[in-house]
């Protein structure tokens, strides 16, 4: 399932993209040892047991929002699309077009047979999933739709919006019969799963639970986002900003159960499960802690760590699987250890965050290193052929903006922006190189070149180059590379990625100091006809055409790629860094 992707295009990717990834300890890795020896060597980076994310599904746009009913998962994406996933294999079956808008809500009833969206176009549709068309489109609200719920009865479309309105509609119909106006943005609204005149509704102002004619029953909670139980008995509710999830029951509010997640984060949203035992927190750290409050102490059971960037929605699609959505435009699958009764809270499974999180690596094959820098500002430098850290070095700074580390005539050489300065820095000597002036609000990457002399400086309109040892300027260049984010540095050339991964190079070591462009893109290919292709982790072969090696599973959407020689080296932006030696499948 990790590499279902990569399997299903192409057979032969079972011995190219998944068995060299197979965990250490694992029986495939063991038994199929002689027939990889010809294949990708993973030198740093593999795991050593299989990780609880099962799937990982990468999408054309952000998804937002996701729902679950019987095997199938249907997910809301930034495009206005609707994609139908099957809930074991993680395949798409089907696109539902219609909104022509982000896609922001999502509900189905409990038999499949009613779905709803709700969209940033100011709409409610109501979608036959045997055909893939719209039923009806509901016209009313004079803002974005962030929430829609259908009644226990099936009678009843409750609709959330931007514009702190609530409208209730007549399912068959498509008229509304009720509109309520707060004073505050609506988060989200949710009917009772048992109860067809009782809804919850959140919104800045807290958590208000009501009757179906509009009368608020019980007072006000506090909290952002509240979603019931699957009998309807309880409610959780949690607060954008604050730690802290609150379980209540729904008849007199009394609390039942609460606690706090872990690392310093605070928590987006949250859901029971289906048998309404445990319960899933998504973290302002994109991280999700799974709780189990059967008991009379919340405890936390596990901690999933994989996306990359917000998570949009969670939703359990059994009691041992949770579906989750991110902005980094994945949808993961997690597969829950189901825990016994046997002295769990004393012993939970936990893959908890790492103390800091990888913020880049450089990757120095012809010195058989590669070299990491966490948010701690902690630089750690890997040896390829054993995968041992030989040095750790703390450094003046921790989580600032853009930065990079190379290892210069065995000296560690660390550049970063901060109080629009750019500083210099030798590691080992614990002494400032130079400090000065970038002459610019903020940079948005910096990279050292290979011979240490240069320090190149990427803005959105300009690439220069500055001398490490004065800050003096010996070279710039204007491009017009769009939404331009990244620099790829190979000795004195430097290569400018932009969106849709427009490239373009410069070769800053000619000696009148005007850069010439250059054709090509040598800093990201193996030689002439093997080209690594960043935006889908694959190499190509540019004669043939033909994918040689694609990557997988959780590696699929690499946070940065460093090539050296036949070296790649990635990292998930979390501690996980991953080398490959790729000379057997070039050479």
């Amino acid at each position: 399932m990790e590499h279902f992707d990569a399997i299903s295009r192409s057979p032969s990717q079972i011995y190219h993209s998944a068995l060299p990834f197979s965990p250490s300890s694992s029986w495939l890795c063991n038994y199929y040892t002689t027939e990889l020896s010809k294949e990708v060597k993973v030198v740093l980076g593999l795991p050593a047991k299989w990780g609880a994310c099962s799937r990982t599904v990468v999408t054309d746009t952000i998804p937002y929002c996701s729902i679950s009913w019987k095997n199938t998962i249907a997910v809301g994406l930034h495009s206005g699309d609707i994609i139908i996933l099957d809930g074991t294999t993680g395949s798409q079956v089907a696109t539902l077009s219609g909104h022509t808008e982000r896609v922001y809500s999502l509900a189905v009833s409990s038999d499949g047979a009613l779905f709803v969206s709700g969209s940033a176009d100011n709409t409610i549709k109501q979608w036959d999933l045997q055909t893939g068309g719209v039923i009806k489109t509901l016209h009313g609200h004079t803002g974005a739709v962030t929430s829609v719920s259908i009644s226990a009865d099936y009678a009843t479309i409750a609709s959330a919006s931007d514009n702190a309105k609530l409208h209730l509609w007549d399912i068959h119909t498509g008229e509304c019969h009720h509109i309520m106006t707060q004073m505050y943005q609506a988060k989200c609204v949710s009917f009772s799963p048992t109860d067809p005149q009782h809804l919850i509704f959140a919104s800045d102002r807290g958590v208000q639970q009501w009757e179906i004619g509009g009368h608020g029953i019980n007072h006000t909670y506090n909290g952002s986002y509240a979603t019931f139980s699957p009998d309807g008995t309880q409610f959780a509710s949690c607060k954008q900003s604050c730690k802290t999830v609150v379980v209540r029951n729904s008849g007199s509010g009394a609390i039942v159960a609460e606690f706090t997640v872990a690392h310093n984060t605070y928590v987006e949203y949250c859901c029971f499960s289906p048998d309404g035992t445990l319960i899933a927190a998504a973290t302002s750290g994109a991280a999700i802690e799974i709780w189990d409050i059967t008991g009379s102490s919340p405890h936390l059971i596990e901690t999933f760590v994989g996306h990359i960037d917000i998570i949009w929605s969670i939703v359990f699609s059994s009691p041992s699987c949770l579906i989750s959505s991110s902005e980094d435009s994945s949808v993961k699958f997690w597969e829950i250890t189901v825990p016994s009764t046997d002295q769990v809270a004393a012993h939970p499974k936990t893959t908890s965050l790492a103390s800091a999180q990888t913020r880049l690596i450089t990757l120095q094959a012809e010195d058989g290193i590669t070299i990491s820098i966490d948010s701690d500002g902690v630089v750690k430098v890997w040896d390829l052929s054993t995968g041992i850290c030989k040095a750790s070095f703390q450094t003046p700074i921790k989580d600032v903006g853009p930065f990079d580390v190379r290892l210069i005539d065995n000296r560690l050489i660390f550049v970063w922006f901060e109080d629009w300065k750019i500083h210099v820095y030798d590691v080992e000597k614990e002494k400032f190189l130079c400090i000065w002036n970038g002459g610019i609000h903020s940079y948005l990457d910096i990279k050292i070149s290979g011979d240490g002399l240069k320090v190149f400086c990427l803005d959105g309109f300009c690439i220069s180059a500055q001398s490490t040892k004065t800050g003096e300027d010996v070279g710039a260049v204007l491009h017009s590379v769009r939404f331009a984010r990244s620099i790829f540095v190979d000795g004195s050339r430097a290569w400018v990625q932009g969106s849709e991964f427009e490239i373009h190079g410069w070769d800053f070591g000619v000696t009148d100091s005007i850069p010439v462009e250059i054709p090509g893109l040598p800093s990201l290919s193996f030689c002439d006809t093997k080209w690594w292709d960043i935006s889908l982790s694959r190499i190509w072969d540019t004669v043939t055409g033909q994918v040689i090696f694609e990557m997988g599973g959780r590696h699929r959407r690499p946070v940065n790629v460093q090539l050296s020689g036949k070296y790649v080296a990635t990292h998930d932006g979390f501690g996980e860094i991953l080398v490959l030696d790729f000379n057997h499948v070039l050479s």
